[in-house]
């Protein structure tokens, strides 16, 4: 039962990084983390920073700042995004990184975790510009990223286009005997181009997934349930339509542009077809009326989906939200201070790191194919996708009894956990 919290002290809003310091060191308290191995951690190994030029359409030189950071790699390469936004910075990717190493090491895969972009916004620039800047990107961070070393994927703003401009820039710098081995250095691509069935959808199935599990856990149908989902792109739509195709109603939609409501259920595939042929807003959706973006959180639903950016869900409004579960399709959508009243009020939360985990998972899959040659149906990636979900959300779930933590603590310490027990066995160099 979801209760009303008392009235919070207004605290000032919290970095991502911050948050995911906290998170970690919360968790590394509880298990006892050896404390060297803890030192290690809380660092990344390396911080690539770029400038670079890029002629735009008009003739005119334009210099962009492009960053990959790579937080840990001890279980394997270096793995995680690449977005185009105008809030990518050294700290947003640093802490972005490190929930990817937590995120990979908690979905058991051969993977570390990295982090990236350009401070753009892409909504400036044309086509042939993206382009160009994907690829000057690409050659700059030139050998700081490799299908052995470090795997970038789509993100914020950038999508299977992206991954294909980077693959190509990145196989020409190699030697003709050398190209057909590295279709593996991206994930994400367009199927004609080495992509994987289902890796478009993967992180949206992976978010409706875990949703499912949970009311299975609990008992509860998701028939007739009320969701709002923050941000329409690749992972909101995917776990809209999921969710609607279990015969729960899509009642909210926020994106960047506005935010839409109806009572009575919006059609994900509707939205889906407006948003395509309006550059991607659901502004003006004949199948919704306007609503307030602050009022957004405070809808009535079960439900809660915040898929886009971090820090999302604060103090300011944690209080307001009427949802008994928030399934984090973004990565850092609630700060620290925010989770603390919602967990008071018996808010449920789905915790990133493993909410969204089906797209790295899906990236896997892709990686695996590129390497053996081999190339799986649909039905065969969704089939393994749910079954590497199931696993990691029982163990969250069976931590989180044992030890009488929250979901996102006991994720984080079978995250860590996994990444202990490999610097215990190996040793620290030299």
């Amino acid at each position: 039962m979801v209760t009303e919290a008392p009235k919070q002290k207004v605290q000032l809003k919290q970095g991502m990084l911050d948050n995911v310091m906290r998170q970690f060191s919360n968790a590394a308290a509880i298990i006892g983390l050896n404390s060297n191995i803890r030192k290690i951690l809380e660092v990344t190994n390396n911080e690539i920073l770029v400038h670079f030029p890029v002629r735009m359409d008009n003739g005119e030189v334009e210099i962009f700042t492009g960053y990959r950071v790579q937080h840990n790699n001890a279980l394997g390469p270096y793995k995680g995004g690449l977005r185009y936004h105008p809030t990518v910075d050294i700290d947003a990717a640093r802490a972005l990184a490190m929930w990817m190493t937590w995120k990979t090491s908690l979905a058991g895969l051969p993977y570390g975790g990295a982090k990236g972009g350009i401070q753009l916004d892409p909504s400036k620039y044309s086509l042939a510009e993206l382009e160009r800047i994907t690829r000057r990107f690409t050659y700059a961070l030139g050998d700081n990223i490799g299908p052995e070393l470090d795997i970038p994927a789509p993100d914020v703003n950038t999508n299977s286009q992206t991954m294909a401009w980077i693959l190509d820039t990145y196989m020409s710098t190699k030697s003709p005997a050398e190209r057909s081995t590295n279709t593996h250095v991206v994930t994400g691509k367009p199927i004609g181009a080495g992509g994987s069935e289902g890796r478009d959808r993967a992180t949206g199935y992976g978010v409706f997934l875990t949703i499912k599990f949970w009311a299975e856990h609990n008992g509860i149908d998701l028939k007739g349930k009320r969701f709002i989902v923050q941000g329409f792109g690749n992972v909101g739509y995917w776990t809209a339509y999921f969710l609607e195709n279990e015969g729960a109603i899509l009642t909210a939609v926020q994106d960047a542009y506005g935010t839409i409501h109806n009572d009575n259920g919006i059609s994900v595939e509707n939205l889906l077809a407006y948003s395509k042929a309006n550059k991607g807003s659901i502004v003006g959706f004949a199948g919704a009326e306007p609503l307030d973006n602050g009022e957004f959180f405070a809808l009535d639903c079960d439900i809660c989906v915040p898929a886009a950016l971090g820090n999302q869900i604060t103090v300011e409004n944690a209080t307001k939200i009427k949802a008994a579960l928030i399934a984090e399709g973004a990565n850092g959508p609630t700060d620290v201070e925010a989770e603390e009243i919602l967990l008071q009020r018996g808010v449920e939360i789905l915790p990133d790191i493993l909410c969204n985990s089906g797209g790295v998972i899906g990236s896997y899959f892709e990686w695996l194919q590129n390497r053996s040659g081999e190339i799986w149906q649909l039905e065969e990636v969704m089939a393994k996708l749910e079954k590497k979900l199931r696993e990691s959300f029982t163990r969250v779930m069976e931590t989180s009894k044992k030890r009488g933590v929250d979901k996102r603590t006991a994720a984080f310490i079978i995250a860590i956990q996994r990444l202990e027990d490999a610097y215990v066995q190996r040793g620290i160099f030299p």
